[in-house]
């Protein structure tokens, strides 16, 4: 039998681009009230308009690194719509640097807004979220939660972090109802993988290479990662908590990545 979503209320952070926009979208398209939350307002403002074509969606400004904009936000939301029982968590940034290049500021502002904003948000909508039965939270991690490229100490650190919030939260109150996960994409087309080729002097051979690490050879499609969330914040996903939910294009299967497999390296005993 499909869900009634239509007195859900969903919680979507981060949710005026990529992956947060794109589950804003499909939990309106499914019935569900979607509150979308983010610091771009002009973004922000326009995803929850678009949304309300299909369902019901408002947006709330908040830089949800903040733990005063997250109280203020999460109120509101709940005075306007009542508790909050998905919490999809998308909001985050990547930054660059070893553990001796990236600077202090640096790290506490990729800690902030990757996982301190996890614990704000996942801290002031549980208490809600159990008074009113239970539900589900989704935080949006990566393959560099269970994994790591170079140049990239703090954001896999925050990503790394999130997966054992995730399972931590799950073990906390799993006898209050609440299902927690670790949603890990690979390389998804999204603003910020775009923004960050474009650090590069060519932008289309590194996307070229992110197709390269996934066994489809191509790029996720961020409505691809919000139907995994969507699934998990439905009772469809029901025996499941604190886990780590692959969405990867099969990229961390293959020893080595892909990449190297190709190559033969990954094929030594295969004989002709």
């Amino acid at each position: 039998m499909p869900q009634d979503w239509s007195r859900t209320t969903v919680a979507v952070t981060g949710g005026a681009s990529g992956i947060g926009e794109a589950s804003a979208r499909e939990f309106a398209r499914l019935g569900a009230t979607v509150a979308v939350i983010d610091r771009d307002i002009a973004r922000g403002e326009r995803v929850a308009a678009e949304a309300s074509a299909s369902g019901t969606a408002r947006f709330f400004a908040a830089d949800v690194s903040n733990s005063a904009e997250v109280e203020a936000a999460v109120g509101l939301i709940q005075r306007t719509f009542g508790p909050i029982t998905v919490l999809a968590h998308s909001a985050g940034i990547q930054r660059y640097g070893t553990a001796t290049t990236t600077s202090e500021q640096l790290w506490n502002e990729v800690l902030a807004v990757n996982l301190t904003s996890a614990f704000l948000m996942s801290r002031h909508v549980l208490p809600g979220m159990i008074e009113a039965g239970g539900g589900a939270i989704i935080h949006v991690g990566s393959v560099q939660s269970v994994g790591a490229v170079g140049n990239s100490a703090a954001y896999v650190t925050s990503k790394h972090a999130l997966l054992g919030l995730a399972r931590s939260i799950a073990l906390d109150f799993a006898r209050s109802g609440v299902r927690c996960y670790c949603v890990c994409p690979g390389a998804i087309d999204t603003p910020m993988l775009r923004a960050s080729s474009a650090l590069d002097a060519n932008p289309a051979a590194v996307l070229r290479a992110c197709e390269r690490l996934h066994l489809f050879k191509r790029l996720g499609q961020p409505e691809e990662v919000a139907r995994v969330i969507a699934f998990l914040a439905s009772s469809d996903a029901s025996f499941m908590t604190g886990t780590a939910v692959m969405v990867d294009g099969g990229c961390m299967v293959p020893i080595g990545g892909d990449a190297f497999n190709e190559e033969g390296t990954g094929q030594m005993l295969k004989r002709g």
